[in-house]
């Protein structure tokens, strides 16, 4: 397929976003393509977990929400959705969109792009990047997910169905595949793949781009943040962009929320490895033409990696949690005296314990806190153990603060969670097979 221009849009940054702007992109964007970006380290390792337990429950638990909502709107506009939201399970995210659309009136096929999941294909002896201590003696290894491209992509991207579900695709390559397959860009293009991949890496965050998680009161104003429009990327056959956003939708698109962004997350600029391409961004201009219209080029790129990195869950034990508030005169020293209280009683049981006074100490430590007292702030306790029993005892000790601590704690809140722990490692690009199951819309399930 080719065309002169791309447009494409984000609809989703994380798992947790908000589903309105994306609503709002298909309907009003004038959209080709819109990408949701729902899919962290940890959130497919958790989604594995889930998995375990429910043969069903290994994609998105939000899927169904957004789709219920976007269905109707991708099939009136013709826009196209492509969106790693399969997390563990893409078959089975794509089966239940082609179920819910027969059940909304709107038959829908979804495609399945399968293959990141190498549990049985990534060496568990070798070193994690994090620590250097084989993978395998971390715990017991429930997840492997290799970061796929846009390579993985295309071939669903070719066929007919308008929704393309993934699991670990790499944020950038949600994006690149549609514009590699609208503007007929050869994989092996290493300027026009860095292209896209910029655009990727522009839009995959959200609403960061538009100024969400720009907007800082007092030095960086946004406007109409409860409004917030979601970004668009216009697209040209030799890789030139602009980023902009839908008319009367709230925040901002200039060249400083784009600055921001472009060096969001890249350690190396000059190297900024994906699946598809090494990213050199250390050239890129940033334009600003007004408007909420932002141009950016010059993109490099070079050949891409040979291994794709990997994302190994592992259960990493239960988390202990409780957090109880302090007010008025004497706030802070009441609260430390209260954690005080349960290190001593669970220190030689829990030696993972730690205790944190939010609205004081609990992002930077003792050593930046003020010295002025705050007058009001919540004690928050959190340890680590191996089992869900051991792990409680950290609420049932912060609940007793009620009645055997330091006088006035109040707003009690505990609870205990599994804990899934995340290492990186890398697998040769061979061992990595991808596929594609299609889920015709007018098929019977």
């Amino acid at each position: 397929m080719s065309s002169t221009q791309a447009r494409i849009g984000c609809g989703a940054g994380f798992a947790a976003d908000r589903i309105e702007p994306a609503v709002d992109l298909v309907d009003r964007g004038g959209l080709d393509v819109i990408a949701l970006e729902c899919l962290g380290e940890r959130t497919v390792s958790l989604a594995a977990l889930r998995k375990l337990s429910d043969p069903r429950g290994g994609y998105d638990p939000m899927l169904r929400k957004r789709m219920s909502a976007l269905l109707e709107p991708l099939n009136r506009t013709g826009t196209r959705l492509v969106t790693n939201a399969g997390a563990a399970d893409p078959v089975e995210a794509a089966r239940m969109v082609r179920a819910l659309g027969a059940e909304l009136g709107v038959p829908t096929t979804a495609a399945a792009v399968t293959g990141d999941d190498v549990l049985d294909r990534v060496d568990l002896s070798a070193p994690a990047w994090e620590d250097g201590a084989p993978l395998e003696s971390h715990g017991e290894i429930v997840s492997a997910n290799a970061y796929i491209g846009a390579d993985a992509l295309l071939p669903a991207l070719r066929g007919p169905a308008p929704v393309v579900i993934a699991g670990r695709a790499a944020d950038p390559s949600l994006f690149l595949a549609p514009l590699a397959h609208l503007l007929d860009w050869e994989a092996d293009d290493w300027e026009r793949m860095a292209a896209g991949t910029l655009v990727g890496h522009l839009l995959e965050c959200a609403g960061q781009v538009t100024g969400g998680y720009f907007a800082d009161p007092g030095r960086k104003p946004v406007p109409g943040l409860a409004r917030l429009g979601y970004p668009i990327a216009e697209v040209g056959r030799q890789g030139g962009a602009v980023i902009t956003k839908p008319p009367g939708t709230g925040g901002r698109v200039d060249r400083m929320t784009v600055a921001e962004q472009l060096t969001y997350e890249v350690t190396d600029p000059r190297a900024y490895l994906t699946p598809d391409v090494s990213l050199d961004i250390s050239a890129v201009e940033v334009s600003d033409h007004g408007g909420d219209r932002v141009a950016v080029r010059g993109a490099r790129g070079r050949n891409r990696p040979q291994e794709l990195k990997v994302s190994v869950g592992y259960r990493a034990g239960f988390r202990g949690e409780g957090e109880i508030s302090y007010a008025g005169r004497g706030a802070l020293d009441r609260a430390r005296l209260a954690a005080e209280i349960v290190r001593e009683r669970l220190g030689d049981a829990l030696p993972r314990l730690r205790a944190d006074v939010v609205g004081h100490s609990a992002l930077h430590g003792e050593a930046l806190a003020e010295g002025a007292q705050p007058y009001e702030c919540r004690l928050r306790v959190a340890g680590l153990a191996g089992s869900q029993a051991a792990a409680e005892a950290v609420g049932e000790e912060v609940s007793a603060l009620y009645t055997s601590g330091p006088a006035g704690g109040g707003g009690l809140r505990v609870g205990t969670t599994e804990v899934v722990g995340v290492l990186s490692t890398t697998v040769p690009r061979e061992r990595v097979e991808t596929g594609v199951v299609v889920f015709e819309g007018n098929a019977a399930e």
